[in-house]
Parts: C-alpha cells; sequence; structure tokens
C-alpha cells in the first residue's frame, strides 16, 4: 500500500469508527489475493468508505466511481493516486475496461450493482458487475451487506455500522453472461436479506 493510501485510509477510519465501533463478520472470507470483485448494496453515501475499511486488513479495494467526482480539485489527483475507477453513467464502456484489467492483473474492485442510492426502493441489479464476472471468470465473487452507516452523518444517534462478507454460494463461478447475471442477482439478494433498502 502506498503512502497516500494509507493516509486516505487513516482518514476514511476515523469517519467510519470515530464515534462507535465497526463490526465485521466475514472478512476472512476475501482472498488475500488474485481477482476479487466485492459487491455491495447501495443505501448511503458512505457505503464505499465502510467497506474500504472494512476489508483493509485483507485487500486494498478499488472503486468504481463517478467520473463527475473526478472534476472537483483536489478531490480528482487524491482518487488518482488511490486508483479508484471513474465510470460514467450510460457510458459504462471505459470505467468497466479499466476494472477488467484491474481484475486480470489481480486487484480487488468493488462495485455497486444497483448502480445509485436505493433511497429506500428495491431496485434492479445493472449488468456491470456480471459483465466483469463474464470478462474474467477466475474471479472470486464476494457479496457485502452494510447496514448503520447512514447514523454516520446523524448527531442525534451513536452509529452502530456492521458489514458482513458473503462468499458466492457456489464457488467456482459458472462461465458465461448468463450465469454471472445469475451469481450476481443471487448474491445481492442475499445481501438484501440482511440489509434492506435503507431511505
Amino acid at each position: 500500500m502506498t503512502l497516500t493510501y494509507r493516509l486516505a485510509l487513516a482518514t476514511a477510519r476515523v469517519m467510519v469508527e470515530g464515534r462507535g465501533p465497526l463490526s465485521v463478520d466475514g472478512a476472512d472470507h476475501i482472498p488475500r489475493s488474485g481477482p476479487t470483485l466485492i459487491i455491495a448494496n447501495h443505501d448511503t453515501p458512505l457505503d464505499a468508505l465502510v467497506v474500504g475499511v472494512a476489508a483493509r486488513r485483507h485487500r486494498q479495494v478499488r472503486f468504481l466511481a463517478k467520473r463527475s467526482l473526478w472534476e472537483r480539485r483536489p478531490l480528482g489527483a487524491v482518487l488518482d493516486r488511490l486508483q479508484q475507477i471513474p465510470i460514467e453513467r450510460g457510458r459504462q464502456k471505459g470505467g468497466l475496461d479499466a476494472a477488467v484489467e484491474a481484475l486480470r492483473a489481480g486487484h480487488c474492485v468493488c462495485v455497486f450493482p444497483e448502480g445509485t442510492l436505493s433511497r429506500g426502493r428495491t431496485l434492479r441489479v445493472r449488468s456491470g458487475a456480471a459483465r466483469l464476472l463474464a470478462a474474467v471468470p477466475e474471479t472470486r465473487l464476494i457479496g457485502c451487506a452494510v447496514t448503520g452507516a447512514g447514523a454516520l452523518t446523524s448527531l442525534r444517534h451513536r452509529p452502530r455500522v456492521r458489514v458482513a462478507f458473503l462468499p458466492h454460494s457456489r464457488e467456482p463461478l459458472q462461465a458465461g453472461y448468463e450465469a454471472s447475471i445469475e451469481s450476481v442477482e443471487n448474491s445481492m439478494r442475499a445481501i438484501r436479506a440482511i440489509a434492506p433498502p435503507w431511505p
């Protein structure tokens, strides 16, 4: 891990754990090496920070993030140093290509298959995560259920943030796009059974 990443991670830990402990279950399911795709529910803007902090002892996680964030100086430069991957809604190709290359290089990538904040809604699973799995079939798929992150921005409640990492129930994954879609949808159902959409 680079010094830049360590400093960013230290800041994230203060934001996530500064007002209460972070409970993490199943982190041992995250492989220490090799291509790994973490998929997670997305109910608050802080979910990426929470997942990154929860996984820190096992892997450095690269997230697909909105390209518009790079327009905010100096945030764009920091995101580059953290090796985050920009993606533009409706124009996924560039971001997905970069994520495929990251997986082929053995990195750990996290995506939010629902594509946007749930805001209490049940959202359909988008195709991006399945495309990544189909492109790099040796990738390990890990689900991640995040609960309680919404309280991190509230001063009235003490946060009780919990993260559960869930291995895919059928390893190794079956090859092909249709099988990858099924794998992602099954994992998201397991995630949402733990973490229902939060407004």
